[in-house]
């Protein structure tokens, strides 16, 4: 996955490093030549110096091959404005902006661009919703160290057709709640699994990606 990150300071480093962690392309956007150098060697990561809402910037930074475009700057007008250019003029089909006041976030859903106040919240979201199509809803709770994520069981799900005791999920990670077709209810070990299920997965940091590969086949 290509992501270009434009932004600056605390949040801009953790998210390229979040990204480079799962192994995907990241090129940072900054306006700040001493803090493109500061990135480049702390990233390791492509880093274009200008501002990302000029678009002959955000082209230098491979917009027209991004699969995402995260605006992570200070203020949130220019946040919409990059994710715009990004969106219409390059095609890029997610964008995603860091409200930095979160009364803003409804606006921003209102002129199409998705959008989240806490920069945690992003890398996962994007993540996760990305690598797996049937994950939604995901939620970040004690300060980050618990998912808590909707999954939908597809035809091919390896989950489908076995029991929640067959499943071989981490022992951080539980199936809290299953949805089939109009019902709740909170499973046990012997509930068999089956295709159209939703499963709501709660797990520990770290034990995630190995639920998420034992109920969808893909991991985080």
């Amino acid at each position: 996955m290509n992501v270009i990150v434009a932004g600056s300071g605390r949040p801009v480093q953790y998210l390229g490093q979040a990204f480079l962690a799962k192994g995907h392309s990241v090129t940072v956007v900054n306006p700040d030549p001493e803090e493109c150098a500061r990135l480049s060697r702390r990233l390791g990561a492509t880093v274009v110096r200008g501002d990302a809402s000029d678009r002959s910037v955000l082209e230098e930074a491979g917009a027209r091959s991004a699969d995402v475009v995260l605006a992570a700057t200070p203020a949130d007008a220019d946040n919409l404005v990059v994710c715009q250019l990004a969106h219409r003029h390059f095609g890029v089909e997610r964008v995603v902006a860091l409200a930095n006041d979160p009364e803003n976030e409804e606006i921003f859903r209102r002129l199409g661009v998705e959008s989240v106040s806490t920069s945690l919240a992003v890398a996962n979201l994007i993540e996760q919703r990305t690598a797996l199509g049937q994950v939604t809803n995901l939620i970040l709770a004690g300060d980050g160290d618990v998912q808590i994520a909707q999954v939908q069981l597809e035809e091919r799900s390896p989950a489908v057709g076995r029991t929640l005791s067959e499943l071989g999920l981490p022992r951080e990670a539980l199936i809290a709640v299953l949805m089939r077709q109009g019902a709740t209810v909170v499973p046990r070990g012997a509930t068999l699994l089956a295709a159209g299920d939703r499963v709501l997965l709660v797990a520990v940091r770290g034990s995630e990606e190995a639920a998420l590969r034992a109920l969808t086949g893909r991991g985080g």
